[in-house]
């Protein structure tokens, strides 16, 4: 595929102006750096946040956009992706992966964390460039506009659902009205069974890593 020059982004200049349509250099991508046409991004009440100047925007111009869904087209590969193949790009786009979080497993907790569309240009441009090891690999049967929005809002209720454990089978709770209005409590909480077969739907073959790291 032949990338050209420049591309067509939405910039933000700064909080609470409109975005402003301008031509960008096409970014090239470094040492374990991904280069994506973009071929879908979610718009998400974090854009709008920072579209209004309530979550701070550090250096702009900046491209918003961080439930991205482009096609791979130069830089590492990642693994578990192919040449050309769909690549998922989510808010947290990279950290230290030496403090106590990262070591642990808790990426999403690094101090020094930079996010897609915030920190990291995004997805509201012909173009990105994305950290290969926050992107997840899609089955090329996924329809970009379709899966877009998993990226931010299905990945948290994914990472809760996968954290979930197996609890002692315990009653049902109420099928209607408040809880408070029922005298007797359930302690039941959804089963890791139930927890893998919804996770498996929302993201069927894409990388629980880095899911788990939203």
């Amino acid at each position: 595929m032949a990338i050209p020059e420049t591309m067509r982004a939405m910039v933000l200049d700064g909080p609470r102006k409109p975005l402003r349509a301008t031509e960008l250099p096409v970014p090239e991508p470094g040492p374990g750096q991904v280069l994506l046409k973009v071929l879908a991004c979610g718009v998400c009440r974090t854009d709008l946040h920072l579209l209004d100047g309530e979550v701070d925007v550090p250096e702009p111009p900046r491209v918003l956009g961080h439930q991205i869904v482009g096609e791979l087209v130069a830089g590492e590969l990642p693994e578990g992706a192919s040449p050309g193949g769909l690549l998922g790009v989510p808010w947290l786009g990279w950290t230290d992966g030496v403090c106590e979080y990262c070591r642990s497993g808790r990426e999403n907790l690094c101090p020094n964390a930079r996010f897609t569309g915030r920190d990291i240009d995004g997805g509201y441009a012909e173009y990105t460039l994305a950290d290969a090891r926050f992107t997840l690999p899609l089955p090329p049967s996924f329809e970009p506009l379709d899966v877009a929005p998993l990226l931010c809002a299905g990945l948290i209720g994914y990472r809760a659902l996968r954290m979930c454990g197996d609890a002692p089978p315990g009653p049902a709770p109420p099928r209607s009205g408040h809880p408070r209005s029922s005298t007797r409590r359930s302690s039941s909480r959804p089963s890791a069974r139930s927890c893998r077969w919804r996770s498996k739907r929302w993201l069927p073959g894409a990388s629980s890593s880095a899911a788990a790291s939203t």
